[in-house]
């Protein structure tokens, strides 16, 4: 058989292989700790819940339209006027089945064969890829503690070349959980505008900052495409529910290609999703927002006493991105040891950097700060036996 060329752009996403391996570790009774997915022991939040269940007794199943029901879109719309002082028409907003979804639309719709775009390396890995698939030749700009491991203004000047279409953005990013400030993010687009190009920010973790105000380009670059999910924030990972925002006049063309990409987003996910607007849903997310920090902190304390501390804390979503130079050049290997070893499953870098990924690591905070504890001991006395 003979498969689209387009396949070889695409690589595994080798997270997903280590989870399998974690599982079968615990089918044969292993006490694995999880530090490898980005999604956090939180359950959906009970109004999200209970709104779904409404939505499935009442028999809201039907499709919606292309763009997502109209008192989502309205309430978004609301959500970004609330938190972000940002006036958004509920028309620019495109509800999506994922923030995958919402890639999906963009990169097909933004970039066609040899189009460059920019984005910063290390970077969300189906970022790359969605625009590869749409034919695009990517330039991975290997960012570090000197940009705020950002694609900043600096940075898109000195890499944007005569056929660069596009520049891609992430904050928070994955999987180094650092963001650009406002008068950062209005620099950027600022030199994306001066080329004629488009920008597009990555705003999945929007919502989980710690050190800084939460910000949006909704309301710095309003010609921007703005991706964002319910599945960080409102914890809702498997309802597989997100949106664009887009510019108005590229409202039509998005839509068309909804219609026949996806037809519509989950129905049952969408009126759930209204419930995540509410106060009291708010308060919840808060509340867990303010727990995500707490591990954070324990979490970076413990690195710091293994040497380990990342010279810059992540500001924002729920990763710490660790240089294992010292221990090996191998992220693979060295995750899949720590894994068979210890018990402790944590993200190959080789997954998010085109380079310097082979000795970096991702660790997730996402379970509670006992485990967060244990996990510390257990990665130490694995360095101990490392040799360093």
């Amino acid at each position: 058989m003979r498969w689209s060329g387009r396949l070889a752009s695409v690589q595994p996403f080798r997270v997903m292989g280590l989870l399998e391996a974690a599982q079968a570790l615990e089918a044969r009774g292993a006490d694995v700790i999880h530090l490898e997915v980005g999604e956090p022991d939180f359950a959906t939040p009970a109004p999200v819940m209970a709104a779904g269940q409404q939505a499935l007794a009442e028999g809201r199943t039907r499709y919606t339209p292309a763009a997502g029901l109209p008192a989502l879109r309205e309430a978004i719309s609301g959500h970004y006027r609330e938190h972000f002082d940002a006036e958004v028409d509920p028309a620019r907003i495109i509800v999506t089945p994922g923030a995958s979804g919402a890639l999906l639309l963009a990169s097909q719709l933004l970039v066609e064969h040899g189009d460059r775009v920019l984005m910063a390396d290390p970077n969300y890995p189906c970022n790359r890829h969605f625009m590869s698939m749409a034919g695009a030749e990517l330039d991975c700009v290997s960012v570090g503690d000197d940009s705020g491991w950002q694609l900043d203004a600096a940075l898109v000047e000195r890499h944007w070349r005569d056929d660069t279409r596009l520049a891609m953005l992430a904050s928070p990013s994955n999987p180094t959980g650092h963001m650009l400030d406002a008068a950062q993010l209005t620099a950027v687009a600022q030199a994306v505008a001066s080329r004629g190009g488009e920008l597009l920010v990555d705003e999945i973790y929007q919502g989980l900052s710690y050190d800084l105000e939460p910000l949006s380009a909704t309301a710095l670059a309003p010609e921007a495409f703005v991706v964002n999910s319910f599945s960080k924030y409102f914890g809702m990972t498997g309802w597989r529910l997100g949106w664009l925002v887009a510019p108005e006049a590229a409202v039509e063309p998005l839509t068309r290609l909804a219609q026949n990409v996806f037809l519509a987003a989950p129905t049952p996910s969408q009126y759930a999703a209204l419930a995540a607007f509410t106060p009291e849903c708010r308060e919840i997310l808060e509340a867990q927002r303010r727990e995500l920090g707490r591990r954070r902190d324990a979490l970076l304390a413990g690195l710091a006493r293994l040497g380990l501390a990342p010279s810059l804390a992540p500001q924002g979503a729920f990763y710490v991105w660790l240089d294992i130079a010292r221990y090996s050049h191998d992220s693979q290997a060295f995750c899949r040891r720590l894994l068979a070893e210890e018990g402790v499953a944590i993200t190959p870098g080789i997954d998010f950097a085109v380079r310097g990924g082979e000795h970096h690591v991702r660790i997730a905070f996402t379970t509670d700060v006992a485990r967060l504890g244990e996990a510390l001991q257990r990665l130490e006395r694995f360095l101990a036996r490392q040799g360093a």
